[in-house]
C-alpha cells in the first residue's frame, strides 16, 4: 500500500515517534561532514523525488532537496506556472504521469483538496510540503527541536499566539498523537479548525482556546506563534489591528516557564507577531528548528518509502 504523508495522523504516533529518533540519530551522526555528502547507508539511493511549489519557498525547498542528496537520491525541481499543470492540466493527469517518471511526489499548494486528488491519482508517495488546510513537515521539525532540546513530549504544554491557521492545525493534530496539550491565544474569529481539535481531544489532549493571551501563555512549557499575513492574503491591516493584543514580547514570555521554548517556522516579521527581543532572545530556537527541516525532511522520505 503506497504511503501518503498529507496529515500527521497519515502516519500515526508511533511512526513520528520512529521518525524523531531516526532523525536524531542520523543528524548526530554526520556532525562535521560536507552537507553534500550522502549518508553512509545511502538509504534512498537511486530515487528520484519530483518537487511541486505553486507558493513560494526557503526552508521547505532546501530542506527536502538537500534532504534527498544526504539520503543519496536526487531532485526535480519544477512551479506549477513552468509545468502543463499552470496550463490547466488536472491534478490528476499530473499525478499519473508523474508517477512513472519519479518515485514521490512532493507538493506545496494552496488548496488542500488539490494534494489529496494527487495521493488519490499517484501510484507513488505523496508529501504534503504546506497546504492551506496543514503543514505537517513542519510540525514533525518542530517536535524534533523541543526533543533535540531535552524536553519530553508526554504532558508538555504549548501555547500558540495568534491566528488560527494551517501550522496551528497541524500542532493540534500533534497534540492528540503524542500527548501534549495546546492553548490556543487567538481573537474570536480566528479560531483553528474544528475537526483537527475535536480529533486532538478524543486522543486525550487538552485543546483550549483562549481570547487572553497572558491567560493561554502562563505556564507554558514552549511557545508558538507564525506570521499573521500568510501568502496571497489580503486584509492586512484590519487583521494586523486584531492580532496585536496576541503578539509574543518579553512580558509574555515571562508569563511562561522560565526554561521555556519560543518557536517559529518563519519567516518572521519582528514587530508583528513577535519583537526582536524574544525572536532572537535565549530562549528562541528558531534557528534549530529550521535547521532540523532538514533532519526532520529525511525521516519522513524514509517513512514514506516504508523504511520506518
Amino acid at each position: 500500500m503506497t504511503r501518503h504523508f498529507l496529515n500527521l495522523s497519515d502516519a500515526g504516533g508511533d511512526a513520528i515517534a520512529a521518525m524523531l529518533g531516526d532523525a536524531l540519530d542520523r543528524k548526530a551522526a554526520r556532525q562535521g561532514w560536507p552537507k553534500g555528502r550522502p549518508d553512509s547507508d545511502a538509504p534512498l539511493a537511486g530515487h528520484v523525488l519530483a518537487m511541486i511549489f505553486e507558493k513560494s519557498s526557503t526552508r521547505t525547498r532546501f530542506s527536502f532537496e538537500m534532504a534527498m542528496t544526504q539520503l543519496g537520491g536526487s531532485v526535480i525541481v519544477a512551479d506549477a506556472g513552468s509545468m502543463q499543470l499552470g496550463r490547466g492540466e488536472s491534478v490528476a493527469d499530473t499525478a499519473r504521469v508523474l508517477s512513472a517518471y519519479v518515485d514521490a511526489i512532493m507538493l506545496r499548494t494552496d488548496d488542500h483538496a488539490k494534494i489529496e486528488v494527487m495521493a488519490h491519482h499517484a501510484g507513488v508517495p505523496v508529501i504534503n510540503a504546506l497546504t492551506d488546510l496543514s503543514h505537517p513537515c513542519q510540525i514533525v521539525a518542530d517536535l524534533l527541536t523541543i526533543v533535540d532540546h531535552g524536553k519530553a513530549l508526554p504532558g508538555l504544554q504549548f501555547a500558540w499566539l495568534g491566528d488560527g491557521n494551517n501550522v496551528l492545525n497541524s500542532i493540534v493534530e500533534a497534540a492528540g498523537l503524542m500527548k501534549f496539550d495546546v492553548r490556543i491565544g487567538c481573537p474570536e474569529g480566528y479560531d483553528p479548525d474544528e475537526r483537527f481539535i475535536a480529533q486532538a481531544r478524543a486522543g486525550g489532549a487538552d485543546i483550549s482556546i483562549h481570547r487572553d493571551a497572558d491567560e493561554a501563555a502562563a505556564g507554558a512549557d514552549v511557545i508558538v506563534t507564525d506570521t499573521w499575513i500568510s501568502m496571497g492574503q489580503r486584509g492586512g491591516d484590519a487583521k494586523l489591528a486584531v492580532m496585536m493584543p496576541f503578539q509574543v514580547d518579553a512580558a509574555l514570555m515571562a508569563r511562561a516557564r522560565p526554561e521555556a521554548l519560543f518557536l517559529h517556522c518563519l519567516p518572521a516579521h519582528r514587530g508583528e507577531e513577535v519583537t526582536a527581543d524574544v525572536i532572537d532572545g535565549p530562549q528562541s530556537v528558531i534557528f534549530d528548528e529550521a535547521e532540523n527541516r532538514l533532519h526532520a525532511q529525511k525521516s519522513i522520505l524514509r517513512w514514506v518509502f516504508g523504511q520506518l
